[in-house]
């Protein structure tokens, strides 16, 4: 025993200074972003289900002059998509729709499109639905767009100069024609995500952010998490978005408050609750099986460097390890989320710097974290 006990000191030691020397990597990756004058990212790694890092690295909000600390809510962009994806699924768990079922028998107002839409081409991007280009018109002989008008005059535009409601924007959307035949190819789509929030709507009686509340974020207590509908509403301890102009910086934040394909607001914490579900799956009737179709692929076509796709999540391998990841940006925002299943590692940026790449960031972590 003498000698078990300062083996055992001498590994704890031996993890305590790697630790140290691992974040001290991280904060090196970070050392470009002024913490005292710049927006910039919360930054967290999980390693077996433990946050081994959360910091935030820039200003939460550049007018008070609040830093970033790691518990930040931001929006999420397209991160938000998987959590869209999961209610979905959850609804098909509950019997109350079918994946392969044409979207219209939920959705009886969309346009007549050529061909069948299933919920799960969809969720893949293989719907052959067009995206927010065809709000706004595109060059395209077959699809020329619907050229919706602003109410101040001239084209319609997305972002934080114009305003729709949900219900406005949902009918535009239902007179969008299909970019091309369904299951012709992968053709990344917000448009269908936008409407996955409407059939969760119309399906459960609820809206996606009651929905998701109460089938995923109760349940893994993710407290600080949901779909911000509401462009009004107050979020507490949020971290607001710019983007760089002029050497200097403006808000660059959106008016725009439909979600499905966006709209998810969260922190680092309630985000390694996610993740851990992953590994221990408590959502649903039966956890384990909706998990496993949940990671299945939606289709057999491949999206490019992102690999192939399964309910907004990209399936990768990154230096020959398998990788799930996802990445968002918006107005203010950019994301990424990574995971690392095999090792069950994890890394988060959360940026509110348009200027900001997470994805090079996460990258950099990963190769800090695996090198050793």
């Amino acid at each position: 025993m003498k000698k078990i006990v300062p083996l055992i000191t001498l590994i704890f030691h031996s993890f305590e200074a790697y630790g140290d020397v691992f974040n001290d990597a991280i904060d090196e990756i970070f050392s470009s972003i002024d913490s005292n004058s710049t927006p910039g990212c919360s930054v967290g790694v999980i390693e077996n289900g433990e946050l081994v890092h959360k910091a935030g690295y820039g200003l939460a909000n550049m007018e008070l002059g609040i830093p970033l600390d790691g518990s930040h809510v931001h929006r999420m962009a397209s991160v938000s998509k998987q959590f869209t994806a999961m209610a979905v699924h959850l609804l098909a768990e509950e019997g109350k729709i079918d994946l392969d079922e044409d979207v219209r028998v939920y959705l009886p107002e969309l346009l007549e499109y050529e061909g069948t839409v299933t919920i799960n081409s969809m969720l893949g991007h293989v719907s052959g639905m067009a995206d927010y280009d065809q709000i706004d018109g595109d060059s395209t002989e077959r699809n020329p767009g619907l050229n919706i008008q602003s109410a101040a005059g001239g084209p319609f535009r997305l972002g934080n100069e114009d305003y729709l409601s949900i219900e406005e924007f949902y009918d535009v959307v239902k007179q969008v024609p299909l970019k091309r035949l369904p299951n012709q190819q992968y053709e990344y789509s917000n448009l269908a995500y936008f409407l996955l929030s409407m059939l969760v709507e119309e399906v459960s009686g609820q809206s996606l952010r009651r929905y998701a509340d109460e089938k995923i974020f109760q349940p893994l207590g993710m407290s600080q998490t949901f779909f911000s509908d509401e462009p009004t509403e107050i979020v507490i301890n949020r971290a607001n978005g710019y983007r760089p102009l002029e050497g200097s910086y403006v808000t660059d934040m959106t008016n725009l408050f439909w979600v499905g394909d966006g709209g998810l607001h969260t922190n680092l914490d309630d985000m390694v609750k996610w993740d851990q579900n992953f590994y221990v799956p408590k959502i649903g009737q039966y956890p384990a099986d909706l998990l496993q179709q949940f990671n299945t692929p939606n289709s057999d076509f491949d999206s490019g460097d992102d690999g192939r796709y399964a309910n907004g999540q990209a399936l990768n391998e990154w230096n020959g390890r398998p990788m799930v990841s996802h990445s968002g940006g918006w107005l203010g925002v950019r994301t990424y989320y990574s995971r690392f299943p095999e090792d069950r590692f994890s890394v988060m940026i959360f940026c509110n710097d348009v200027s900001q790449s997470p994805r090079q960031y996460a990258n950099r972590v990963a190769e800090a974290y695996f090198k050793d």
